[in-house]
């Protein structure tokens, strides 16, 4: 592809396009889960399926998806999920029953487990040094936005027309961007490098998942001793157990396990577990309450919950700069107990409810503890390792927080309990689900003050190549170090 200003600016523009569309769904559907289970029925179970089934194909496909696009072509696997992803919007939307949607969110998630690698992918390839920090600054800045206007606008979406345009909206964007990519030639398709793809290491997570997954979310419905439940749970967590087993084995693995080997990796990660699995919780729990328990409509909760994108959108490249010339440590054990104390904070709420008293000082709060951890944490992980691990670095580090948010979420209803497992939020089961979060988030800050060692590793010289695909999740991207600046 001759190498033009526009040439640039179309592979830009389709990078951005591409990624945008899955944040934004990823930013909206948890405030259009209460329309959605009063219009098909299923209670919390199919709320928290609709999330899971998305987190469960993102997560046990997103450690392959650089394999399968070295393999296959970087723009013919972008389109594939541009398309994929498509087509289960447009399921989504026109779902007659609750079971089909679930179906949809998983077909969306394959979709997207393509789209955002895929369009690095193509950024990496197209640009180097100082115009590769540049392009891949602009992606982070327009698909980083997706997390702020997602939630106000899901719920106007939700009051003023229908949940289904939460998924209906996406149509248009990916036909633009799908016919953006027949104006890249085809030899931007192919990388040269190609390497195997783990096929039974893939195979181990997704069925480990999905069987543990449906265990622990039908574990109220239909009980501990329900066959379904117990033979299920036996089955995913055998498969979980064989997964590190093949890892270790196999000369391809989607997840070396060596990486682990180096002491602030394996502690940013185990951190990470506990820190995403408190978000994406405690980002699902706060707008179901505020609309089946307190009344608030999609747009009100869409707007109570702004301040926390917002905050860690502004805040987090100062923390992000700070960490940078201190070390991560400070940081990443302070932010998590901030995240704690916000949610004890929203442990107070209670009828008569108000919630610029009960709610609010604990959303700030929340969004102040996200800013001072995200980029610090996702920064000392890739300067743990060495620079050309940085990318199968970022990839795990991501992989490992979908799961983790994928789990909690499954423990939803066993966590808040009692009748409202299988309906509506109530006031106490609020309170033992933001007690479960504020617990998460105090061991993540406690893992991280105790194992992380500063020193280990330069933040600084982490690129933007490996911090990018890092922010891929339920919050806005990790800021820019000093060297992506340049």
């Amino acid at each position: 592809m001759p190498r033009t200003a526009a040439a640039d600016r179309s592979v830009i523009a389709v990078a951005v396009l591409a990624s945008f569309v899955a944040f934004l769904d990823g930013s909206v559907v948890n405030l259009a889960l209460p329309a959605i289970s009063t219009d098909l029925g299923g209670g919390l179970a199919l709320q928290q399926w609709v999330v899971d089934g998305y987190l469960l194909a993102l997560g046990a496909l997103i450690l392959v998806a650089g394999a399968i696009s070295d393999e296959y072509g970087r723009l013919r696997v972008l389109r594939l999920g541009l398309a994929v992803f498509a087509v289960a919007s447009l399921l989504c939307a026109v779902a007659p029953t609750g079971w089909i949607l679930v179906a949809a969110r998983c077909l969306q998630g394959v979709g997207a487990a393509f789209l955002v690698p895929s369009s690095l992918a193509m950024i990496n390839a197209r640009f180097s040094g100082a115009a590769q920090a540049r392009a891949i600054g602009t992606w982070t800045a327009w698909t980083g936005t997706a997390f702020v206007v997602g939630p106000p606008l899901g719920g106007l979406q939700v009051d003023a027309l229908n949940w289904r345009w939460v998924f209906g909206i996406n149509l248009l964007p990916l036909a633009v961007t799908l016919y953006l990519t027949t104006r890249l030639p085809a030899e931007d398709a192919h990388t040269g490098a190609r390497r195997g793809i783990d096929v039974v290491g893939a195979t181990l997570a997704a069925v480990g998942l999905a069987a543990t997954v449906f265990a622990l979310i039908e574990w109220q419905r239909l009980g501990p001793a329900h066959p379904a439940v117990y033979l299920a749970l036996v089955a995913g967590v055998a498969c979980l157990a064989a997964f590190p087993w093949w890892e270790s084995r196999t000369r391809n693995p989607m997840m070396p396990l060596g990486l682990f080997a180096v002491r602030n990796f394996a502690v940013g990660n185990l951190a990470t577990v506990f820190l995403y699995a408190a978000v994406s919780l405690g980002t699902l729990i706060v707008p179901i309450f505020l609309q089946e328990t307190v009344g608030m409509s999609a747009s009100m909760a869409g707007l109570a919950t702004l301040p926390i994108p917002v905050l860690s959108f502004f805040l987090a490249p100062r923390f992000g700069a700070l960490a940078g010339r201190h070390g991560p440590r400070l940081y990443m054990g302070l932010g998590p107990l901030l995240a704690a104390a916000s949610f004890l904070l929203m442990y107070t709420a209670s009828e008569p409810f108000d919630f610029w008293t009960q709610m609010l000082p604990g959303l700030l709060v929340f969004g102040v503890g996200l800013s001072v951890t995200v980029s610090p944490l996702t920064a000392a992980v890739l300067a743990a390792v060495e620079p050309e691990q940085s990318g199968i670095g970022s990839a795990v580090n991501n992989a490992v927080s979908r799961v983790a948010g994928l789990i909690a979420v499954a423990f939803m209803g066993v966590i808040i309990g009692g009748e409202s497992a299988s309906g509506a939020m109530d006031f106490a089961g609020f309170r033992n689900a933001a007690l479960a979060v504020a617990i998460l988030f105090a061991v993540a800050g406690v893992v991280s003050a105790v194992g992380i060692r500063n020193g280990v590793g330069e933040l600084r010289t982490v690129t933007a190549g490996a911090t990018a695909p890092c922010h891929d999740r339920a919050t806005p991207p990790p800021a820019p170090t000093v060297r992506e600046r340049r």
